[in-house]
């Protein structure tokens, strides 16, 4: 069995199935069964139906995301209801010819959203018409365990399978013959080495980045804090996308600096299921250990802790930290930190800092604030980043195109 933890307490919660090779080729063979007749079905009122059963399912398991995961209540309400926003959403598209489903693919999520990324995944599939077996995270496996087994009510058998286990199970999946395409989202490393997997599998990779903001010259520091801080802190930091190193050009900086970490100072950092809770722990001890050497280590090397740190107590809490007089060549400005430490490094120019935001590997998103958004759209466009923003970060809606197309789909 897989013990589940509460981060807020680090203690054991409940254990889930330990899955291996013999559950792997029970669920594949299952869901090769089930595709003849799914693909070439009307799909559309599973999916809606897939969309009631979430949100009907809100009340009684954002208590247990929230539980496992850390982030607030209310945090976790608004994953089911993004959830089933998206299983609305592709309910109402059709597939491409091109882009009918040709058999079960292998779903493999993240902790940090493990509702909404399993939904993300879920329904672009089920859209085109392949079958699914869905592996979460072992950090997470509770709720994705729960709400798998209220979809298979709403679905015809095989169409869905969760299978819970340590991080092996995924080499299963990928190594199975049966598998047609991985979907996986997590780390670069583990998405490097299935890459390089000696079986042939078509692959769907969203890996890690390490996004930058740039502020601009003019811009009035007060103004963005609150919304550049919540683009760099929500859920705890632990957001592939979210802001992870600010450039903060000339006489800007100091203002942006007191200004973010005023905003870091009124945070309430608590447990997730208590009420006015706004951040929750760090997920696991890995990353608390790997977020507070980050800290360490750039203090050691000249950077000064505004605010923020490690938490006495039980539980992996970490009051979002802010830090100044970061520089390039820091871990903790060119690595992914995914945890609550943000650095903001001084540039004398904005050149200087475009070629710093684009200097280091991955780049998921990035953002420009400045007070004229003509020029700070010029700026951004020099950005390497895959999605970039003027004055906003963290958005990306249900209906873009890159949702739809990710799955060859039309509306």
């Amino acid at each position: 069995m897989l013990a589940v933890e509460d981060p807020a307490t680090g203690l054991r919660i409940t254990a889930v199935p330990d899955c291996g090779p013999a559950e792997v080729d029970k669920a594949v063979r299952a869901a090769a069964r089930a595709w003849p007749a799914w693909h070439v079905s009307d799909r559309h009122a599973a999916l809606t139906s897939c969309a009631v059963v979430v949100e009907e399912a809100a009340p009684v398991l954002a208590p247990v995301l929230s539980e496992e995961q850390g982030k607030p209540l209310h945090e976790a309400e608004a994953e089911f209801a993004e959830a089933a926003s998206r299983f609305r959403y592709f309910a109402g598209l059709r597939p491409e010819p091109r882009a009918d489903g040709d058999g079960p693919v292998a779903a493999i999520t993240p902790w940090n959203f493990p509702v909404q990324s399993a939904v993300a995944k879920l329904a672009p599939a089920f859209t085109a018409g392949n079958t699914v077996v869905l592996k979460p995270s072992p950090r997470t496996p509770l709720t994705t365990l729960h709400l798998g087994r209220m979809l298979a009510q709403v679905l015809p058998p095989g169409v869905l399978t969760v299978l819970t286990g340590r991080d092996p199970l995924g080499e299963c999946l990928l190594a199975h013959p049966g598998i047609r395409q991985v979907d996986f989202t997590g780390s670069a490393d583990t998405g490097k080495r299935m890459a390089a997997a000696p079986e042939w599998r078509r692959l769907t990779l969203e890996l890690g980045g390490n996004d930058p903001a740039i502020v601009l010259p003019g811009t009035d520091p007060a103004a963005i804090a609150e919304r550049l801080f919540w683009s760099a802190f929500a859920n705890c930091g632990q957001i592939g996308v979210a802001v992870e190193r600010v450039y903060a050009i000339g006489p800007v900086y100091d203002g942006v600096v007191e200004a973010l970490a005023a905003v870091a100072a009124r945070v309430v950092v608590g447990d997730g299921r208590t009420p006015g809770t706004q951040l929750g722990p760090v997920n696991n001890r890995p990353l608390f250990d790997r977020v507070t050497g980050l800290t360490d280590e750039a203090r050691a090397d000249g950077a000064r802790i505004v605010t923020g740190g490690p938490l006495d107590g039980p539980g992996y809490f970490f009051a979002p930290a802010i830090l100044a007089d970061a520089h390039d060549g820091m871990r903790v400005v060119t690595e992914e930190q995914f945890g609550p430490v943000l650095p903001v490094v001084r540039c004398s120019t904005v050149d200087e800092a475009v070629g710093l935001a684009n200097a280091t590997p991955g780049g998921l998103c990035g953002s420009v604030w400045g007070a004229d958004e003509d020029y700070a759209a010029e700026v951004a466009a020099r950005l390497g980043s895959r999605t970039v923003r003027v004055n906003a970060h963290l958005a990306m809606p249900v209906g873009s195109r890159w949702s739809a197309s990710r799955a060859g789909l039309r509306e």
